[in-house]
This record gives C-alpha cells, structure tokens and sequence, in this order.
C-alpha cells in the first residue's frame, strides 16, 4: 500500500524530504525544514489571493466547483431552499443538525427576542446623512454593538459566545431595515414575533404584511447567502477573530469585505449592464463586444464554480414565482436570453463561464422594490449567521492562534542612515 507521504528532492542541495499527507494536504511548515544552510529561514509558498492555501478545517460548508455543488453542513442546498427556512439553516449552520420541531420553535423564540436593538442605539444612526450607504451604517452598526455589549469580549466563555450569536443573527436584520428606513427618512417599524424571519424584515421596511410568496423568496434568497466556505469576507471573520476581538468587531471587518464591487456588489453590477443592453435585440451585438475586449459579461463565471452555480439555478426558478405577484421585470427577459445564447457560445464554454448568484438575484431585488443600494445589506444579513458559524468553528479550533501571514521579502539589504544635511 503507497505511503500517505511526498518526497520532495531539492535540486539545489540534492538532498530528499518525505513530508506527510493528511486529508490531500501538506503542512506549509512542513516545507521549512528545506533549506540550502542551516541558517536559512526554509522554504515559504508564495500564494497571491490563496488561490490554493487551506487556512482551517472546517465541517461546515462543502463545495465541488468543478460540478457545482455546494452543501450545508452536508445537505444539498437545493433541498434547503425547497424545503427548509433561512432560520433553520442559520440553526443547522451554527449546531450541526437540523432542528427538531421544537429546538426550532425555541430558536425561534430567542432570535425574536433578540431583534431589538440597544438603548439609544439610533442616535448612532443619526450622525449620519440620508445619503449614506446602507453598508456604511452596518459597518458602523455591528462597531456600535461591540461597545453596546461589552460582554462579547469574553470570546473563550461559550454561553456569552452564544448570547452574542443570537444578538448578531437577530439584529443584523433589524439594522439592514434600519438602513432602509433612515435613507428615507422615515421612523423605525417595530418587529412583529408572529411573522416568519423574512416576513418580518419585509415588514420592517415596507411598513405592510408581505404577501407570503414575497416573504417565501426573500427567505429562500437568505438561504442561498447564508455562508460560502472560505472566502473574502469569511475569510476576514476568521482572521479579526484570530486576535480574540469580540465578534462584532470582527462582523463589522467582514461586511467591509463584503463591501467591495468584487465581492457582494456584483449583483448591482449585472443590473447596470442589462440596463445597458436595453432589449433583446442588441445581445448580439453586446456579446461580440465581450469577445473583442471590449467589456464584461457580469454574472457569469465565478472564481470557485467551474459550472452553473447551484444557487443561479434556484434563484431563477424563484424569479418565476415572484413575477406572479409584482408583475414582470422588463429586463427578466434581456438576461433568460442573454443567459440562452452565452451558454450555447463555444467561447463561453470554453472559459467554463457559467451564471452565478448574482445573475438574476438583482433582478428580484428590484421587483421586490429594494433599492440597489440595499443589494448588498440583503447579502449581508443572512451571510451573519455563516460568519458566526465560522467564528465559533474558529474559537473551538485547538490548531488555530492570532493569523500572521509571511512575505517574501525583496526589497533593499541593509543601509545606514545619513543625516539629512549628507543626502543627495
């Protein structure tokens, strides 16, 4: 039987490394004891953006993206969104296991009970203009609980971890309504315990009990964006809770990651170019122009998914059931065609540029009547619960401590100082 270990010859020294193999991985440290003298430092990675550096173990999300799969905890997300709830999944990241009935009626209860947001907490609202974006205020929202909770810097306590699970889950939705309303200018709306997670966010924006097709989207959209393995923004939750920050601290840096037009904006994007394109008759012309070089097609392709994105897949069967309500959205038709003749483009094909969640998530956005600066905010709020998920999975990790990448360093040797009346 082979052995679960590489040989590495290094042809500078001649001399041969067995390092071991464990879970298709080898340990990075493992590589510095090659080295040409005894005082060298040994050999690094060099590894710009993590393209292939496994930071942590993790059991929580799986994703095959050379054939577009993506599981929760195990399950298929395409059984989540048909039948499961965003609160169950969020219950199902965090624990494990689906909830029993009543674990769930429980959880229920408590996220509910934790909606409200702290004392005088609007005043931190307040400092800011209507102009400001939603994603500012939750960046600012989720810094303010640090200071609201001090409590939460008990980060190696496990019950105040899980009051601040709770708190975070909860009102991450509340401050996303918050967002909302404050750019309109209108009052807060209190949440109502008898209405389902999405219901009640809905609720809380528009004012009106939505029609429950509406709430059912907007919770299957909560599912689709609940956690995706380790990427930029999860990736930034594990490194600020590295340091043993409270975990609001490290929410705020993760929906600043989140932030970012290459990360949670690209919806938003896709709705510009199809506004762009304007109708079905200029796709043509709009393609050529991709092959010339001489734009992007947006939504398509995706740094993880060699394949159709799962999740694209269900957001458009959903589209159809929220078209039912709010009437048709005029680009809906631009993008089924665009997405049509893209998919049956050998140069598409070719560079494995499939759609992605973003593809048609905007265009629900909007039919839903948020505005597109909200796009993000709605990716945000249930992206919170597989953030913490990541957080506590990190907190309980004995291989863990403080992230501290390395560098290669190539700059000047060393130099002596000249006094600034020397220099030339």
């Amino acid at each position: 039987m082979p052995s679960e270990t590489l040989t590495i010859t290094d042809n500078r020294t001649g001399k041969s490394y067995e390092v071991p193999i464990q879970d298709e991985t080898i340990r990075a440290t493992d590589l510095r004891k090659i080295r040409v003298n005894p005082e060298d430092f040994g050999l690094m990675t060099y590894d710009p953006a993590f393209m292939n550096t496994a930071a942590c173990k993790s059991t929580i999300t799986f994703i095959d993206g050379d054939i577009g799969i993506l599981n929760y905890r195990g399950y298929p997300i395409e059984q989540l969104a048909e039948q499961g709830s965003y609160l169950e999944t969020a219950y199902l990241l965090w624990h494990g296991q689906l909830p029993t009935a009543a674990q769930l009626a429980a959880f229920t209860e408590t996220i509910n009970a934790n909606l409200a947001l702290p004392e005088n907490f609007n005043r931190l609202f307040d400092g800011f203009g209507r102009d400001v974006h939603p994603m500012s205020l939750l960046m600012a929202g989720f810094a303010g609980l640090s200071s609201a909770y001090p409590d939460a810097k008990k980060v190696l306590d496990k019950e105040c971890r899980t009051r601040q699970i709770y708190r975070g889950i909860a009102q991450a939705m509340t401050m996303g309504a918050w967002s909302y309303r404050h750019r309109k200018g209108l009052p807060m709306v209190a949440p109502r315990p008898d209405l389902s997670f999405a219901a009640n966010f809905l609720y809380m924006l528009f004012e009106k009990v939505p029609d429950p097709r509406l709430a059912r989207a907007v919770d299957v959209l909560f599912i689709l964006h609940a956690d995706h393995e380790q990427n930029c923004s999860t990736s930034t939750m594990r490194l600020v809770g590295s340091s043993q920050a409270d975990p609001f601290s490290a929410l705020s840096a993760a929906v600043a990651a989140l932030y970012g037009p290459l990360h949670g904006g690209a919806n938003e994007a896709v709705l510009k170019m199809l506004r762009q394109i304007g109708n079905v008759e200029n796709i043509p012309s709009f393609i050529e122009k991709v092959k010339a070089g001489e734009g992007r097609l947006m939504g398509f392709g995706h740094r993880v998914y060699k394949n159709y994105d799962p999740r694209a897949r269900i957001i458009k069967r959903t589209s159809e059931e929220v078209f039912e309500v709010t009437g048709k959205n005029p680009l809906l038709e631009v993008a089924t065609e665009l997405e049509k003749i893209a998919l049956h483009d050998e140069y598409f094909i070719k560079r494995k540029l499939y759609p992605n969640v973003d593809f048609y998530s905007g265009v629900i956005y909007e039919a839903l009547g948020f505005p597109t600066e909200l796009f993000t905010v709605l990716f945000a709020i249930p992206r919170v619960s597989g953030w913490l998920s990541q957080w506590e999975e990190l907190m309980c990790d004995e291989d863990q401590k403080i992230g501290r990448p390395r560098q290669i360093y190539l700059g000047e040797g060393k130099r002596d100082y000249v006094p600034v009346a020397d220099r030339k």
